[in-house]
């Protein structure tokens, strides 16, 4: 049997999922963090001790050989850090809004990040909501922030945004 072959028999030709039930990521082995240096290692230590987790809700959807489908909500002010992932993905935006690059983007925009492509990206001011489309059940995550500074700066970021995320409700329930 072939790998492909494999793959097509594991994957199933018709399944529902429903939100409620989605796992958190913590929950899950499905995202490896690969190149971690011990600065990075501090970086991720330091922006964790400084609220990160309270800042972002993500969600395994779906999953299936060769697919997955993620929800993410990332609070306002929430400084993602620069990373790339070795599958593509496919970014819609649910609610709220966000700036990559130099586009702002809102509710029905999206994005396509190839593998292996840097990105970050900033959520508006009522935060954003996405939906993420990738070509892999199982991918890595590769921090690129390299320098001390780096991290010093994304966990200022976090200390200044981290007093308001408590009250903060998600842009589509904002919306609606």
């Amino acid at each position: 049997m072939t790998a492909e072959t494999a793959k097509a028999e594991a994957a199933p030709r018709f399944a529902i999922y429903r939100a409620a039930e989605a796992p958190d990521f913590d929950e899950l082995s499905c995202m490896e963090a690969v190149g971690v240096t011990p600065l990075i290692a501090d970086g991720i230590e330091r922006a964790a001790a400084a609220g990160a987790n309270d800042g972002n809700v993500v969600k395994m959807l779906f999953s299936m050989p060769g697919m997955s489908l993620t929800y993410a909500w990332f609070k306002s002010g929430f400084p993602l850090p620069l990373h790339s992932h070795n599958a593509d993905c496919l970014y819609y935006i649910v609610a709220g809004s966000l700036t990559i690059g130099t586009e702002q983007l809102g509710a029905g925009d999206g994005f396509f990040v190839g593998s292996d492509v840097p990105y970050t990206y900033k959520p508006g001011s009522d935060g954003v909501e996405v939906l993420e489309f990738r070509t892999a059940d199982h991918f890595d995550i590769r921090f690129l922030g390299k320098t001390q500074a780096f991290w010093d700066k994304t966990v200022d970021a976090l200390k200044s945004a981290h007093p308001r995320w408590a009250e903060e409700r998600r842009p589509f329930e904002v919306a609606r």
